[in-house]
C-alpha cells in the first residue's frame, strides 16, 4: 500500500519540540499515558460488545501486552481494545489533541516547577506525544475492532509523519518506541529493562481492571517460553476497605481517571446498601482544569455496573456546580445497556446524586473546620463554581451557603462566612450588605462604600460574576436581608427612614430648586436626582433602584442572548461636597441656568466612571472636562 507524508500543524511542531526536548525531569510518565490509552481502549470495546455495537469483535482475552527488545532497544505496549479507523489514525493522532494545542504548549512554557509542567500532559489529551520524552521514533499500528483494514501511523518527532493501510494489522492497537540511549544525567532511564517497566506499571497502573502482561525474554538455553506475567493487581480500589488502600493508590487512581498528575485535594468514599447498592469514590481536585468554564467542558464521574465500565463522563451522578469533582460510581442495580438518555429520568441515578451531592458537600464543610488549608485552597480554585449551586439547588442551598466564604471589608486577608458577618453586625443594623464589583480593589475604591467605611459596618467584597445573580435569588441570610450598597436607599446606626427624612428636611429644601431642575435636565439618563446619605467624600454616585438590575447583570443577560430594557438609575448627590454646593449656590444666584447644563451632565458622567461604567458619548464627556479644566487656567 502506498505511504502518505502528512505536516503537523504549527503548534503540534511546537508540542513535539518540548517533548523531545523535555521540561519533565521524570520521564516515566510516557508509560503510564501509554497503558491509560489501552485501558480505555478495552473499556471501550468491551462496552461495545455489550451493546453489540461490534458484534464480530474479539473480547475472548482482553489485556494489555508490554514487550521489551533491549537489542533493538524498542518498548512496545500493545492493547486488543477497540482500535481506530485510518481516518482515526489521522484526525485524533495526526492534529495533536485536535483543540487546546496553543495553550498546551503557552502553559508548558509558562509552568517553571515540575510539578505544574507534569501536570498538563493527561490535562489537554496530549499522553501520546509523551513518548517522544524517551523515544527516536515512535510506530502506531492499528485496526478498529469489526474493520478488515489496519492503518501504520509513524513519526520521528520533526514535523511530519506518514500514513500507510495495512492489511495483516490484529485488532486493537499497538505503539512501539525505538527508545534513546539510557542517560543517568538527564533521568533518562532503560526502559527495556524489565525491572524497570514492573515498577512504574506498579506505582501508576496497579489498579487498571485490565490485566497488563510482559513476557519475560527468552534465554538462549531456554527449552520453552517462559509464561507471560501479570504486572498490575487488577482490584477495583472502590470496592476495598479503607485499610486495605494507601493514600498513593487512590492518588494514582485519581491520576488515570482525571489526567491530572497532581495529588487530588480530598477523597470522598461513600457505600449505600439496601434497594439499591452501590459504591463511590470521588476526589476534589486542587487545583482547577484549564478549561472549567468553557462550554465543551467534560463533567461528570466514571460509571461502572457491578465492575463492568459503562460511561466516561457520566453528568446525570453530580450537578453542574459540582463538575469539578472526579471519581468512579460503581451500580450494582442498574443495566449494562443503559444510556445518557435512560440515566436522566432514572429514579435511582436522581437518589444516588442526591446522596453523592449531600456527601461532597459534608466533605467541604469538614474540610472547612478540620483542614483550614486545604479548604482556603479549595475555595480559591472553585468557589465561584460552588455558588452556581446558590441559583439551581434550592434543597442544598443552606448546606451551600454554610461552606461559602466571602472577602470583607472586616479583614484584607481572612474571608469571612456569613454565620460569622451575622455574629459581628452592628447593633440595630438589620441586613447583611454587599457590594459586587470586578476586584476587591475597585469596590473599596467605589463611592458606595464610603459611608459604610466612615461608620464601620462591614460590607461583603463580592467579585466572581456569579454573584450577581446569586445574592437577590438568596434574598437572605438567618433572617437578615442581603442588601446591596449600590441599590436603593441607605440607611444606618438604625435610623428609621422617618428619623433620617427629618434630619434631611432642611437639606431637601435648600436643594429642592436643583434637584427638579437636574432631574428634567438629565432626563434621558436617570430615573431621578436625589440626595445622599451614603457618600462622604465623593460628589455623586448611581445607583439602581431596589427592584432594578445591574449594570453588571444586564450585560450578563444580553451575552447570554436574552435581551432586557436597560434600566435608567438614579444619581445621587452629596449635599456635603463643595463642589455641589457651588452647584446649588450658582442655580439659585443666576437666572439663567444654561450655562449650569454642562456641570450637570459632567457630575453624572463622574458618577457613571467611579462605578466602573462608561459615559453615554465618552467624545463629549472628555470635551467637557477639558473645556471646564480650561476655565480654570
Amino acid at each position: 500500500m502506498s505511504t502518505e507524508t502528512f505536516e503537523f500543524q504549527v503548534e503540534a511542531r511546537q508540542l513535539l519540540q518540548l517533548m523531545i526536548h523535555s521540561v519533565y525531569s521524570n520521564k516515566d510518565v510516557f508509560l503510564r499515558e501509554l497503558v491509560s490509552n489501552a485501558s480505555d481502549a478495552l473499556d471501550k470495546l468491551r462496552l461495545a460488545a455489550l451493546r453489540e455495537d461490534a458484534p464480530d469483535a474479539d473480547v475472548s482475552d482482553l489485556h494489555i501486552e508490554i514487550e521489551t527488545d533491549p537489542e533493538a532497544r524498542t518498548l512496545t505496549v500493545r492493547d486488543n481494545g477497540i482500535g481506530m479507523s485510518y481516518d482515526e489514525v489521522g484526525r485524533l493522532i495526526g492534529t495533536i489533541a485536535n483543540s487546546g494545542t496553543a495553550q498546551f504548549v503557552r502553559e508548558l512554557r509558562e509552568a517553571q516547577d515540575t510539578g505544574s509542567a507534569e501536570g498538563l500532559i493527561g490535562q489537554f489529551g496530549v499522553g501520546f506525544y509523551s513518548g517522544f520524552m524517551v523515544a527516536d521514533e515512535m510506530t502506531l499500528v492499528t485496526r478498529r475492532a469489526g474493520e478488515a483494514q489496519g492503518t501504520r501511523w509513524s513519526s520521528r518527532g520533526e514535523g511530519t509523519y506518514t500514513l500507510e493501510a495495512v492489511h495483516d494489522a490484529p485488532q486493537g492497537t499497538s505503539v512501539t518506541l525505538h527508545l534513546k540511549p539510557a542517560d543517568d544525567e538527564d533521568k533518562l532511564h532503560d526502559y527495556t529493562s524489565e525491572w524497570t517497566v514492573r515498577e512504574i506499571v506498579k506505582r501508576y497502573s496497579d489498579f487498571i481492571t485490565w490485566p497488563i502482561r510482559m513476557t519475560p525474554k527468552q534465554g538462549e538455553g531456554d527449552e520453552a517460553a517462559p509464561a507471560a506475567e501479570t504486572l498490575n493487581s487488577m482490584k477495583a480500589l472502590w470496592a476495598r476497605s479503607r485499610d486495605e488502600v494507601s493514600d498513593d493508590e487512590y492518588h494514582e487512581l485519581y491520576k488515570h481517571i482525571s489526567h491530572d498528575w497532581r495529588e487530588p485535594l480530598e477523597t470522598v468514599r461513600l457505600q449505600a446498601e439496601g434497594t439499591f447498592e452501590y459504591q463511590a469514590l470521588l476526589f476534589v481536585p486542587s487545583h482547577a482544569p484549564h478549561d472549567l468554564y468553557n462550554q465543551g467542558y467534560k463533567r461528570g464521574v466514571q460509571l461502572y455496573v457491578k465492575r463492568v465500565f459503562i460511561m466516561d463522563d457520566c453528568e446525570a451522578l453530580l450537578p453542574p456546580y459540582l463538575r469539578f469533582v472526579k471519581g468512579v460510581v460503581d451500580a450494582a442495580d442498574l443495566s449494562l445497556n443503559v444510556s445518557r438518555e435512560i440515566l436522566q429520568q432514572d429514579r435511582h441515578i436522581r437518589m444516588m446524586q442526591r446522596r453523592l451531592t449531600k456527601k461532597v458537600v459534608s466533605t467541604i464543610k469538614d474540610m472547612m473546620t478540620a483542614a483550614p488549608d486545604r479548604y482556603a485552597t479549595f475555595w480559591r480554585e472553585f468557589g465561584a463554581v460552588l455558588k452556581e449551586g446558590l441559583l439551581s439547588d434550592s434543597d442544598n442551598r443552606d448546606a451551600l451557603l454554610a461552606v461559602s466564604s466571602f472577602a470583607t471589608t472586616h479583614s484584607e486577608d481572612e474571608p469571612t462566612t456569613l454565620r460569622g458577618y451575622v455574629e459581628r453586625m452592628k447593633e440595630g443594623q438589620d441586613a447583611v450588605y454587599y457590594l459586587t464589583g470586578e476586584s476587591r480593589q475597585s469596590i473599596e475604591n467605589s463611592p458606595h462604600m464610603e459611608a459604610f467605611r466612615a461608620k464601620g459596618v462591614e460590607v461583603l467584597l463580592l467579585t466572581d460574576p456569579v454573584d450577581e445573580v446569586w445574592a437577590d435569588v438568596v434574598g437572605e441570610f438567618d433572617g437578615k436581608p442581603l442588601r446591596s450598597v449600590a441599590k436603593g436607599e441607605v440607611l444606618l446606626d438604625g435610623e428609621s427612614g422617618e428619623q433620617a427624612d427629618g434630619e434631611r428636611e432642611k437639606q431637601s429644601e435648600e436643594y429642592a430648586g436643583l434637584l427638579a431642575w437636574m432631574n428634567e435636565r438629565l432626563d434621558e439618563d436617570v430615573k431621578e436626582v436625589r440626595l445622599s446619605s451614603r457618600l462622604t467624600v465623593s460628589p455623586a454616585c448611581i445607583v439602581s433602584d431596589a427592584n432594578d438590575l445591574t449594570p453588571a447583570l444586564e450585560n450578563m443577560y444580553r451575552a447570554m442572548g436574552q435581551e432586557v430594557p436597560r434600566a435608567r438609575r438614579i444619581l445621587e448627590l452629596n449635599p456635603e461636597h463643595r463642589l455641589v454646593k457651588g452647584l446649588n449656590k450658582a442655580y439659585q444666584e443666576r437666572e439663567d441656568h444654561s450655562g449650569l447644563a454642562e456641570t450637570a451632565e459632567l457630575l453624572h458622567g463622574l458618577a457613571v466612571l467611579a462605578e466602573g461604567g462608561r459615559p453615554k458619548e465618552p467624545g463629549r464627556f472628555v470635551k467637557l472636562v477639558a473645556d471646564s479644566l480650561e476655565r480654570t487656567l
